[in-house]
């Protein structure tokens, strides 16, 4: 029976990015996905690095820094080990608000500034003037990078299962060996859990890690925009290829991806307040993904209580950003190194047995009914 030095349970960008990594340790890996891969929470999602956004956690803003500083590398090894293009963007963020609640290092926009950066852009929301700034952030398309971190997989020699979801880590003597899924079960001498959403379905260790899912949409034909567009009500992303991808919800709803007509047009309306030019576009495509959300915010990054097997998942709305660092200090870990980062805010002995199966039993019972 062939074997491994690490399986890898999910084939998003985490989970992708962590195996060519690896590889480029040496090591033997294999990437088992439930699904299609790419095809969950890093699809669906806007591709917008923000790490010194006002959405990042105090206590996750130096892993994002150290992660968005790491982009353009990262891209540029993505593009030239898979051979494909990928949109990276580097104009910026411009946030419009009306409370004035805006990053620390956000510069301020004058009416004239604005009008010369954006020239569609309307400050006025009901007669009254929003605030401005721009913030130097960068943006990618997630579509893009993930199928070309697929294709650098396989060119690194990563083997993946796909359409295959695994039920559990086997265990033999105190440390993990392997997985098993529904068809068959599969050998290693460590197991790195990158499963996303499902994360916390896994036995032995239920991880407080619970779906919240983002409805979005995208348009065609829409006004000029080069600079990702926020609100306190959206965001507007513009893609190379002349989409604007306009989101997002944020929905404890459990495992449910429908998209309801109604909040895509409260999404579209709210973006069309500050971009009247998306009037006259088209839509293109509407979507839901869910993240994986935890109780505090951030996400479990470490080895677990059973020696062998780690976690790498809770990214929540930066599992884009946090990619190129998660792989680098997950690294570190399976092959006996210190991180460059501290990761003891990210442990997975944070949240102790009983309080991760009651929060988790709590959350399922919630959307269960």
């Amino acid at each position: 029976m062939k074997t491994w030095d690490v399986i890898i349970i999910g084939a998003g960008i985490i989970g992708l990015s962590l195996a060519i990594s690896l590889r480029k340790q040496g090591l033997r890996v294999l990437v088992v996905e439930r699904g299609e891969p790419g095809r969950e929470a890093s699809y669906a999602a806007a591709g917008m690095l923000a790490p010194a956004g006002l959405e990042i956690p105090p206590a996750l803003r130096r892993l994002a820094e150290a992660s968005a500083n790491l982009y353009p590398e990262f891209v540029h090894e993505m593009e030239d080990e898979s051979g494909m293009k990928v949109d990276f963007q580097e104009h910026g963020t411009i946030i419009l608000s009306s409370d004035s609640k805006f990053p620390e290092f956000a510069q301020a926009l004058s009416l004239d500034e604005l009008a010369a950066l954006e020239p569609g852009v309307n400050p006025k929301r009901d007669s009254a003037e929003l605030a401005a700034t721009f913030m130097r952030e960068r943006c990618v398309d997630p579509r893009l990078l993930v199928a070309a971190a697929l294709q650098a997989a396989r060119h690194r020699s990563v083997d993946i299962s796909s359409g295959t979801e695994v039920k559990s880590v086997l265990i033999q003597g105190d440390r993990a060996t392997g997985v098993q899924t529904e068809r068959t079960s599969y050998s290693a001498a460590m197991v790195v859990n990158c499963a996303g959403a499902w994360s916390g379905t896994i036995v032995p260790h239920e991880f407080p890690v619970h779906p919240v899912k983002g409805q979005m949409l995208s348009v065609l034909n829409g006004p000029p925009l080069r600079h990702v567009l926020r609100t306190d009500e959206v965001y507007v992303v513009p893609r190379a290829d002349g989409r604007r991808v306009i989101g997002s919800t944020l929905e404890n709803v459990g495992y449910d991806k429908q998209v309801l007509v109604s909040t895509i047009q409260t999404l579209l309306q709210a973006a069309v307040e500050v971009l009247p030019g998306l009037k006259d576009s088209r839509e293109h495509e509407v979507w839901a993904g869910l993240r994986p959300g935890t109780p505090d915010d951030l996400p479990i990054l470490g080895v677990t209580s059973t020696p062998g097997y780690f976690v790498a998942s809770g990214h929540y709305r930066d599992g884009i950003l946090l990619a190129p660092i998660t792989a680098k200090v997950m690294s570190s870990l399976l092959i006996g190194r210190i991180p460059e980062v501290d990761l003891s805010a990210f442990a997975p002995s944070r949240f102790s047995q009983a309080a991760g199966y009651a929060t988790l039993n709590a959350r399922r019972k919630d959307q269960s009914e």
